[in-house]
């Protein structure tokens, strides 16, 4: 990523220079004096490009002079409706144009500290790249930027209001980077041993293998694993960031890791089973928001466990009609062996209320093809048995752009998961799939509060997008930060 800078308004010498500018406005400050260093020739090649600062237009003039390489002019859209998501694509937006350069001035000077942090989170989340497996890229086709700075009226303010944001961003990358490698890289083994890094944040991070889970009850995770070369592990990584005086429950968040998903004995079609290695997306999420609240110094405490399988077919493989007992007791009926993430979900739920009693769970997991049905790519679909917790991860997902859309939860779709010979089977069958699959995890939650997220098409992007470029997204990572930091920090 480049590095971000805040500077004091001054006109750059060379290289690249980005106007912000919001609809139909005059060219103020910073942006005026670019134009008048070169002769008028920026407000004249906005006026011939049609350039009227409308949401995501942008406009690239080359060689305008005064040692300009070129100027990137940004559309803001209308200035009453410019918040943070919009800061955060117009960054995008501008370090898309920019990527060739090796450093660029922003003219942010006319906004406000907050949206200018916005917008360098912006430049910041689209600048990620997953190459480290890329041997002969040339070199004309990677990003070239190395530092951007953005001119502003306070730096001392736009710097504590991207502090955080950085860390967040760290947080982000994190997720991406786990979610993009190879399965053949990232096993359960080697994905628990990432997480020891966080323990430079000042995350507690305790690791169990199949022994001990073996010990603890573990049945329905363990199925799953069980046809697997690759044993188990499951992660817990515990943030302790609330004030003495208002020490309490933690919170729980919680992942569903599964590092590759044949399907395993109800085998998956081989199109696109390339994409499986992403199964693990919502574990993957769980460690960015744990190294997040860590790098901000989140003022809570929190807890973030991962089950981390490889659902595989094999002569030990999960058969569909086995029957397995969970840590909780209760028994299953594996009809589908490609119905695992709730299963391993099932076990390290009962063993986080048994172990923390947190205030409240959120999980999250890529689980099912169903909500993708529903919701397509553009939410996450939200299953809660609390109000409260639902309604204020809503607004959180709005507030970030990681949008959830509540998808409804009761008696009758229980009903579909009845077992005529086990307390439960582990599908319900096609119609409401990704109801069917919330009403099993939630019959070990034991009535606490709790939110489950169905992230499966909203984990991995196929196009680029503002903020994303294609591939892992680290869905949730800030929309569940912002959670923490609006309403459960001392």
């Amino acid at each position: 990523m480049p590095d971000i800078a805040f500077v004091k308004p001054a006109l750059p010498r060379s290289g690249a220079l980005v106007l912000p500018l919001a609809e139909e406005a005059t060219l103020a400050g910073l942006a005026k004096q670019a134009d008048e260093a070169t002769g008028g020739a920026i407000s004249r090649g906005l006026e011939a490009a049609k350039f009227k600062g409308r949401k995501g237009q942008a406009t690239t003039l080359w060689a305008p002079g005064a040692g300009l390489s070129k100027v990137v002019a940004i559309g803001l859209g209308k200035p009453a409706d410019l918040a943070e998501t919009g800061a955060e694509a117009a960054g995008g937006t501008m370090f898309a144009a920019i990527a060739q350069e090796r450093e660029a001035v922003v003219a942010a000077d006319g906004l406000a500290p907050a949206l200018a942090a916005s917008m360098a989170m912006g430049v910041v989340l689209k600048s990620y790249r997953f190459d480290r497996y890329r041997t002969t890229e040339k070199e004309e086709d990677k990003p070239k930027t190395e530092r951007v700075a953005l001119a502003v009226s306070d730096t001392t303010k736009a710097k504590a209001a991207f502090a955080p944001l950085q860390a967040v961003a760290d947080g982000v990358f994190l997720t991406r980077d786990l979610v993009s490698e190879p399965p053949n890289v990232l096993t359960p083994a080697d994905c628990a041993e990432r997480c020891k890094a966080l323990t430079k944040l000042g995350v507690e991070v305790e690791i169990l293998g199949p022994k001990e889970m073996k010990k603890l009850g573990f049945g329905a995770l363990l199925g799953v694993a069980q046809g697997s070369a690759q044993e188990a592990r499951m992660v817990v990584m515990k943030w302790n960031g609330a004030p003495k005086a208002k020490k309490g429950k933690p919170l729980a968040f919680i992942g569903k890791g599964v590092t590759f998903d044949t399907g395993g004995i109800s085998i998956k079609p081989a199109g696109g089973m390339e994409d499986m290695k992403w199964d693990m997306a919502g574990a993957g999420t769980v460690i960015g928001l744990m190294a997040a609240l860590a790098g901000r110094k989140a003022k809570a405490d929190v807890v973030g466990l991962v089950g981390l399988v490889e659902n595989m077919p094999s002569a030990n493989a999960q058969r569909p009609g086995d029957v397995v007992t969970s840590a909780s007791g209760q028994t299953i009926e594996v009809i589908n062996t490609d119905a695992e993430g709730r299963l391993v979900l099932a076990d390290v739920i009962h063993y986080c209320i048994e172990k923390f009693d947190p205030r409240f769970m959120v999980d999250l997991a890529t689980l099912t093809g169903a909500i993708i049905i529903a919701l397509g790519h553009e939410h996450a679909g939200l299953f809660s048995n609390d109000d409260t917790l639902a309604s204020r991860i809503e607004a959180a997902g709005r507030a970030t752009g990681e949008t959830a859309w509540r998808m409804p939860l009761g008696e009758a779709y229980d009903k579909q998961i009845k077992s005529d010979i086990a307390d439960m089977k582990n599908v319900g069958g096609r119609p409401g799939g990704s109801i069917t699959a919330a009403q099993f995890i939630q019959r070990f939650v034991q009535g606490k509060p709790w939110a489950h997220l169905d992230i499966a098409g909203t984990a991995w992007s196929s196009k680029d997008t503002a903020t994303t470029p294609k591939g892992a997204t680290a869905y949730g990572v800030r929309m569940l930060d912002r959670l923490v930091a609006e309403h459960y920090e001392g």
